[in-house]
């Protein structure tokens, strides 16, 4: 289940992104999305309900691109309006994936770009005309149906969708579960657009910042690495894309199948290494084994 605060104007683009997301948990585990309901927070008395509908009609488009059904919902008079998704989707037990099973030497590939929460926020605060996020609509509106599909394909160890936590935050996760550390190397790491300028600007969200705290002590900074640098590691994101630890043996396989499957941009950004367990180190490049 997730849902959201609107991040753009577009109501259309809204509901899409947050069906989006919302379906991407279980595009993480390498399932199919079954059914989903809606879940609506309105403001009945000072929003039109035709702007819902739009909304509605976002989330619905990107459910049938998902083959999954909207069987109902439920919604409440919010003064803050909101929208989301409870989905329902299946796995083969045997092929189901976890944040849990990686191991020392695999290989870090993220399958979308970062940025889209500094992009957010910069337009809230009026920095980013809506333009500037066409890219990053673009994106969150893609579904990982793909990534998932060739992440089963090739056999990936483990996975985890890239959303609130940012991509540190969620690879701390991967180390948590998989009792391994991790090595990332920044200048890999694929960046939307205008994202490091309104970084440097101060465009920073909340959760960002607050990612950032939770991150404290256990992500080692090389110290060529700015503040804005920084940010754009944690940057909190909705509607990220997966981010899979693949054994180096299947690394190529998994990028050409990437691509086979239409996943454009999947890079390499790093490896899990065996020491020291639950700790990230971010440098500008990381060294051969």
């Amino acid at each position: 289940m997730d849902f959201l605060t609107p991040l753009v104007d577009d109501p259309r683009a809204w509901g899409a992104i947050a069906a989006a997301n919302a379906l991407s948990d279980v595009y993480a585990m390498g399932g199919t999305p079954l059914f989903a309901l809606n879940l609506v927070g309105w403001a009945r008395d000072t929003l039109p309900l035709d702007l819902l509908g739009e909304v509605l009609k976002g989330g619905a488009e990107i459910a049938a691109q998902a083959g999954c059904l909207v069987i109902g919902g439920h919604s409440i008079d919010d003064p803050e309006p909101k929208y989301g998704m409870a989905v329902v989707g299946e796995v083969h037990p045997d092929r189901m994936l976890t944040n849990a099973g990686g191991c020392a030497g695999d290989a870090l590939v993220l399958t979308k770009p970062l940025g889209t929460g500094i992009l957010a926020t910069a337009l809230k605060q009026d920095a980013l005309l809506e333009a500037g996020m066409a890219e990053a609509v673009r994106w969150m509106t893609t579904l990982n149906a793909a990534a998932a599909q060739a992440a089963v394909k090739v056999g990936v160890s483990a996975a985890t969708d890239v959303t609130g936590f940012g991509l540190l935050g969620h690879l701390l996760r991967i180390c948590d579960a998989s009792k391994v550390g991790a090595e990332v190397a920044y200048d890999t790491l694929p960046v939307l657009a205008h994202v490091r300028n309104l970084a440097g600007r101060g465009f920073v969200p909340g959760g960002t910042k607050r990612n950032m705290e939770a991150t404290e002590g256990r992500v080692i900074w090389a110290d060529d690495l700015t503040e804005t640098d920084r940010w754009v590691a944690v940057d909190a994101q909705t509607s990220g894309g997966l981010l899979l630890a693949v054994p180096r043996e299947n690394e190529r396989d998994l990028h050409a199948a990437l691509e086979e499957a239409g996943v454009a941009g999947a890079v390499t950004i790093g490896r899990l290494v065996r020491q020291p367990v639950g700790q990230v180190r971010v440098a500008r490049t990381v060294g051969e084994s």
